[in-house]
């Protein structure tokens, strides 16, 4: 069988610790790359296409030429490999997500000048496809073997990068320390070394870095007595209150705790008139109930954050800082690492 797009992509679930609760047998950690997930299909002959497949199953080879034609002229014919997607800022000197986001929704017309500004980059860490031959079949090990022997054979350099792994559990756990102060590092992810590919299936475990920052809570959903999520901001340099993120929903005791201190917003507030996104990148608005900016929020981040330092995944509410005013809350921009002073 000859694989075609689309084809779903085998997941992960989260957890929160290495190794996770029940944990894989004979597990192998990849680092986790923050970028987009991306089949990549070479043609089964010479001289023929080459094919991007989203996770959703959408084609964005015509938004990324520069990828398309280093895998013409380097990767052999007949392979999927399964990856992620980057882009780097060379002005930046680091990858940048938000360069990736405007190349995925460029035009045919601007894609060219965007690759030029942005090239982009692919991080293999598995292969579906060799020869014509689908693998789905084989144990992880066996397409590990594969796919780095495909990195030695073909001498493969940028844009192709071969997913750091290591079946160390010290070495993972160092990864997910020290690692991801690297841009564009996020986390790791365990997989099982028997585990067969099952495309859409949540086999494999996904552990991302988690940083304890503070946050000021300018509004809530829900009621002042019941708020739901908090709607959290930082103060930029010319004093602003910019919004940063919002928190997952909230348990009922930290509801309560919440609304015990929570105050409604006096005529001026900073974010009078602003509609909140529901998600990063979403569409959606929350309905909002703006506050009396002056409570702190402790809140668990991962190291999802855009340049801007807008938090992409919800924060995870941990207490209120009482102890602490707005004015030693980090700034906008300073990332999910910086804590109160």
């Amino acid at each position: 069988m000859v694989l075609r797009p689309p084809v779903e992509p085998m997941l992960a679930q989260a957890a929160e610790a290495v190794p996770p609760p029940g944990g894989l047998r004979d597990p192998a950690y990849e680092q986790k790359f923050d970028g987009h997930r991306t089949l990549l299909f070479t043609a089964p002959v010479p001289g023929g296409g080459v094919l991007l497949q989203t996770r959703r199953g959408s084609l964005i080879q015509d938004r990324f030429p520069d990828l398309v034609v280093a895998a013409a002229e380097q990767l052999p014919v007949g392979m999927v490999l399964d990856g992620e997607l980057l882009v780097r800022d060379p002005e930046a000197g680091a990858l940048s997500f938000e360069g990736l986001q405007r190349r995925a929704a460029a035009r045919s017309r601007s894609a060219a000048t965007l690759a030029a500004r942005l090239p982009a980059y692919y991080v293999a860490f598995d292969v579906l496809q060799a020869d014509g031959q689908e693998l789905l079949h084989l144990p992880y090990r066996d397409r590990r073997a594969r796919l780095q022997g495909l990195f030695a054979d073909y001498a493969l350099t940028a844009p192709w990068t071969l997913c750091p792994m290591t079946t160390d559990l010290t070495t993972a756990r160092e990864w997910l320390e020290s690692w991801t102060d690297v841009s564009g590092v996020e986390g790791i992810v365990v997989k099982g070394q028997a585990q067969r590919y099952l495309p859409g299936y949540r086999g494999w475990t996904k552990i991302r870095r988690r940083d304890t920052t503070e946050a000021v809570i300018g509004a809530v959903t829900g009621a002042l007595a019941r708020p739901q999520l908090l709607i959290l901001g930082r103060h930029d340099q010319a004093g602003r209150l910019r919004a940063v993120g919002r928190t997952v929903p909230l348990r009922p005791e930290q509801a309560w705790q919440v609304a015990e201190h929570l105050a409604p917003a006096e005529p001026g507030h900073p974010w009078t008139g602003v509609k909140f996104a529901a998600a990063w990148g979403s569409r959606d608005v929350l309905d909002a109930i703006l506050v009396r900016p002056e409570l702190v929020a402790e809140v668990s981040a991962d190291r999802a954050i855009d340049r801007g330092g807008v938090f992409r995944h919800p924060l995870r509410f941990k207490r209120l800082r009482l102890d602490v005013t707005v004015e030693d809350v980090p700034g906008f921009g300073a990332g999910p690492t910086a804590a109160a002073g």
